[in-house]
C-alpha cells in the first residue's frame, strides 16, 4: 500500500529575538514528526531585536489544527510569538476591487486560471460595470457597486459583504480612496499598485507629466493599504529605463507592463506566505 501524501505545511514566527528560538522550533517540529524542508529567518538588529521565521516542513498526517494548538502552548506562549500555520494545499481566497483600467485585473486572472498564483479569485468588484464580460469570461463573479460622494458608505458596506471572509483584497488599479471603516470591516490585508511616480505627478496624467519633465525611469510600487493613503508597507517594486525617444503613451504601456508584474509578485508571495509587516516596512522571504 501506498504511503498517504504528506502535509506541507508553513509556520510564520515573530517574536522578540532572543537566544534559542530557532532550536525550540526546530526540535519542536522534529518531535512532531515533521522534516523541515526551508527555513528563512531575519531579526532587525543584533541584540534585542525583532526576529522573524517562515518555514516549510512536511508533516505525515493531516493534523495541523492539533499542531497548531501544541506550538502555542510548547513555543509560542514562552517566547512571546505571534505565529500562523498555514496548509500549502488550501490557496487563499482573493477579492480584486478594480474601476475602469482592465490590465492588472486581467493580468491575475489570467495567472490564477494557469494555476500561477496559489490563489483562487472570488469575485471581481468594480465602481463601474465596464469590465463585466471581461471578468465573466473567466467564470468569475463580477459584481457592480457604484460610488458616489454621497452614496459612498452604503457603497463600502455593500463592498464589506462581498468581501468578507476573503484571506486577501487587492485593489487592481481601484480608482477610489479605501477608508479606515472598509478596512477595518472586511478584516483581510488589502495590497494596492500605483506607479512609483508619487508625490511627484499627482492626478489623473501622471505620465504626460512624466514625460514634461524628461523622466529616465518608470516604474511601480505595490503595498499594503492603510488608512493613510499610498503610505502602507511596500511589498515589491521595480523600474523600467526610458529616453527622450519614448512618447506618453510609450510611458503608459511600459508602466502597466511593469504594474502587472510588480502586482503580480506581491500578490504570489503573500499568498506563499513569504510578506510579514514590520511595522511601516515588510520582511519579504
Amino acid at each position: 500500500m501506498s504511503r498517504p501524501a504528506d502535509t506541507v505545511g508553513r509556520l510564520l514566527v515573530r517574536c522578540p529575538d532572543r537566544f534559542g528560538i530557532v532550536a525550540a522550533v526546530s526540535s519542536f517540529l522534529s518531535a512532531s514528526g515533521a522534516n523541515i524542508l526551508s527555513l528563512d529567518q531575519h531579526t532587525t538588529a543584533t541584540y534585542d531585536g525583532t526576529y522573524f521565521q517562515r518555514t516549510e516542513f512536511a508533516l505525515p498526517s493531516r493534523d495541523l489544527d492539533r499542531l497548531r494548538a501544541a506550538f502555542d502552548s510548547d513555543v509560542a506562549r514562552h517566547f512571546a510569538m505571534e505565529f500562523s500555520v498555514t496548509d500549502t494545499a488550501v490557496p487563499k481566497r482573493v477579492g480584486i476591487l478594480v474601476s475602469r483600467i482592465d490590465h492588472c485585473l486581467l493580468d491575475l486572472l489570467w495567472r490564477t486560471q494557469r494555476g500561477d498564483l496559489d490563489a483562487t479569485v472570488e469575485v471581481v468588484v468594480s465602481n463601474h460595470p465596464d469590465l463585466a464580460a471581461a471578468v465573466e469570461s473567466f467564470g468569475v463573479p463580477f459584481v457592480h457597486v457604484p460610488v458616489t460622494p454621497e452614496s459612498k458608505p452604503e457603497a463600502e458596506a455593500r463592498q464589506a459583504e462581498l468581501l468578507a471572509g476573503l484571506d486577501l483584497v487587492v485593489l487592481a488599479r481601484y480608482m477610489q480612496i479605501v477608508s479606515g471603516s472598509l478596512l477595518e470591516a472586511v478584516g483581510a490585508p488589502m495590497i494596492n499598485i500605483h506607479h512609483s511616480f508619487l508625490p511627484a505627478f499627482v492626478g489623473a496624467v501622471p505620465y504626460r507629466q512624466a514625460k514634461e519633465r524628461g523622466v529616465k525611469l518608470v516604474g511601480a510600487t505595490a503595498h499594503y493599504v492603510t488608512e493613510e493613503l499610498d503610505q502602507g508597507p511596500i511589498i515589491e517594486q521595480d523600474v523600467v529605463r526610458v529616453n527622450h525617444r519614448h512618447t506618453a503613451a510609450d510611458l503608459t504601456r511600459l508602466g502597466a507592463d511593469v504594474e502587472r508584474s510588480v502586482l503580480s509578485r506581491a500578490v504570489r508571495w503573500h499568498c506563499e506566505d513569504r510578506v510579514m509587516r514590520d511595522g511601516t516596512t515588510t520582511v519579504v522571504f
